[in-house]
């Protein structure tokens, strides 16, 4: 059984019907191995600091702001708040903490998001209708949540086990740091303010101009990809089990584009018809262009003939030489057919990160914590795969060969995702840096472009 959900097996054995309800401790007849002082302190530190970086997350949001649901796919902030809580509550806590009380039982069902093994969740179109728990509430449940899991980590008796599941809760909470910016920044778009969450746009100062185009070659040959599904620990060797197992590839000899494409090679696309030309998009995709009457990439705007964005910092006039973003998987293949080239496999995007990644790659990678919350334009000339923009590829999310979900709870976390999706790679300007690596398969359907979602070219050789 893979680690990333072996800790989880049981978990369904705790009583959610009463506040009151005692969970029993882990069968004391087992074998047990109690995790050393060393890593229970590394372990808190690693979570307390997710944790904090959640809440300064919601520091410009009034309570209104973390009420708005814009759509059936975003969340309320509220919500991503109560729900990070809940996982650490429902996988661990329940399980691992004797004699733990439940905050509030209701709770169970109003903020679990698809674990349709612990119960029905509560309709996801309408979390934005939850007014109450109140956003106190919410965050009175995070401290009792908070205090148990340091209880946990300080006090008697730790398994060992728990730690592979405290860092899968940490990285899912990383995860919904990402979806709570991108979720306001979709809910304040559809207010006619434009309201920002930020204030981090450029000041009239002269912007970079992005470095020329090039190409980078991928040899023919057979390749090892994937990461291996048993290195699950609470470091920096952390990975979801749809990243493995590690598995041979044979790639034919390939290009695969030096940066992203961007404002400027988008809008020549644009000029030149790209949104009429039928011939250009895939069957689903042209006719989602047809239904939604579609000229632009998600949040571009005409004004008197000149382009603007709305941004997290609001909206303000089109950065011809930033990556294009928040485009869909239908846009990202059409661009790729009209500049006759096409979206890299997968494959081909994870041996080329590879085979050309810079020395300390994450240190100038635009991630959360350069707090720009935009894509910003690629002007160093070294290829950057990680950060600025998650990059559509030409594949569908299927398992690796050897894959199997954990037959528990925590096994509905990937896999039942497999079918209709398409993969993308690298992470964004708003995923934690500790939390991305070049293995990372992130997925969407191809109508999504809320995300903070870009374009690599790929092609076969001259």
């Amino acid at each position: 059984m893979n680690l990333i959900t072996q800790a989880g097996s049981e978990v369904t054995d705790t009583p959610a019907d009463a506040a009151s309800a005692e969970v029993s401790p882990v069968d004391a007849s087992s074998t047990y191995i109690d995790l050393p002082l060393d890593e229970r302190v590394s372990l808190l530190n690693a979570y307390q600091h997710i944790r904090a970086e959640t809440e300064k997350l919601t520091d410009p949001l009034s309570a209104e702001d973390m009420q708005l649901q814009s759509m059936p796919d975003a969340s309320p902030t509220k919500w991503h708040l109560a729900h990070t809580s809940w996982f650490f509550e429902t996988f661990i806590l329940q399980r691992y903490q004797p004699g733990y009380r439940l905050f509030d039982a209701e709770f169970h069902h109003l903020f679990n998001s698809y674990y349709n093994s612990l119960g029905q969740p509560f309709s996801r179109p309408q979390r934005g209708l939850l007014s109450r728990p109140d956003i106190d509430q919410v965050y009175d449940y995070r401290r009792h949540v908070d205090r148990a899991i340091e209880q946990l980590l300080t006090e008697g008796d730790c398994p060992a086990e728990i730690a592979a599941l405290i860092t899968l809760g940490g990285n899912h909470e990383q995860q919904h740091q990402e979806l709570l910016l991108t979720d306001i920044q979709h809910a304040f778009s559809c207010n006619p303010l434009l309201p920002a969450y930020s204030d981090t746009q450029n000041d009239g100062e002269p912007l970079p101009e992005t470095t020329a185009l090039n190409w980078l070659r991928v040899p023919e040959d057979t390749y090892t990809v994937g990461g291996d599904g048993t290195a699950f620990q609470y470091d920096t060797d952390f990975q979801y089990d749809n990243e493995g197992p590690p598995h041979q590839q044979y790639l034919r000899e390939c290009r695969v584009a030096s940066r992203l494409i961007t404002n400027r090679e988008f809008l020549e696309f644009i000029q030149e018809g790209g949104y009429q030309e039928p011939r250009l998009w895939l069957s689903d995709g042209w006719a989602w262009v047809r239904s939604n009457n579609i000229h632009a990439p998600l949040y571009w705007q005409q004004r008197e003939g000149e382009w603007y964005q709305f941004t997290l910092s609001g909206l303000h006039p089109l950065e011809l030489d930033a990556p294009v973003s928040h485009v869909n998987f239908y846009e990202a293949d059409a661009f790729a057919s009209w500049a006759g080239m096409r979206l890299p496999t997968e494959f081909e995007w994870e041996v080329a990160a590879w085979l050309h990644r810079q020395p300390d790659t994450l240190a100038d990678a635009n991630m959360l914590e350069k707090r720009l919350y935009q894509a910003t334009a690629e002007c160093s000339g070294k290829p950057q795969f990680l950060g600025n923009l998650w990059e559509w590829t030409g594949s569908a999310y299927l398992p690796y060969p050897g894959f199997r979900a954990s037959a528990d709870a925590v096994g509905e976390y990937n896999g039942k995702f497999m079918c209709n999706q398409m993969v993308l790679r690298g992470g964004s300007c708003v995923t934690p840096a500790s939390h991305i690596r070049i293995s990372y398969r992130n997925f969407f359907y191809p109508h999504q472009a809320w995300q903070f979602t870009g374009i690599r070219l790929a092609g076969d050789p001259d």
